[in-house]
């Protein structure tokens, strides 16, 4: 889907704060957003991949396509979201309950996925079903069940 086409709202199903480099993730219902930090207590505090964020309808295309039925989580991404379009999104802006995340990138899938499930990171290639990645511009909390709008170019 392209331009007018994608769909601008969605959905936020899922949270998870990655405790450390190559560490768990943590499932979480809320969790606060910080300007220019972050996922409050995710190990990705201030760095240029402050968020990443993948949807959940290209996680089930995917696990259909492998045959595989494992967690999300195994993405190793902070938020799971429905209802949007992320491929060729760099530069828009994810509007979550006040706060505000500029995409500025394909999350591009490493190793770790096929550690997670061999296939993976292969599956995620293509059409950037891999997520994407962005920085806080502005801060709030968000929740599980919080509407996400994906900004027009």
């Amino acid at each position: 889907m392209k331009g007018g086409e994608e769909m601008k709202t969605g959905r936020v199903e899922a949270i998870w704060i990655k405790r450390a480099h190559r560490g768990p993730m943590d499932p979480a219902t809320s969790a606060e957003l910080t300007q220019g930090g972050g996922l409050a207590g995710s190990a990705d505090q201030g760095r240029s991949r402050q968020v990443t964020v993948i949807t959940a309808e290209n996680w089930r295309a995917m696990m259909e396509e492998l045959g595989a039925s494992i967690s999300p989580s195994a993405r190793r991404a902070n938020l799971l979201v429905s209802g949007i379009n992320l491929e060729g999104t760099h530069g828009r802006t994810l509007l979550i309950a006040g706060a505000a995340i500029e995409i500025r990138g394909e999350t591009r899938p490493c190793e770790q996925m096929d550690e997670a499930y061999q296939g993976l990171r292969a599956a995620m290639d293509p059409h950037w079903r891999g997520g994407v990645y962005g920085v806080v511009l502005e801060g709030g909390k968000i929740a599980v069940g919080d509407e996400v709008v994906l900004s027009e170019d």
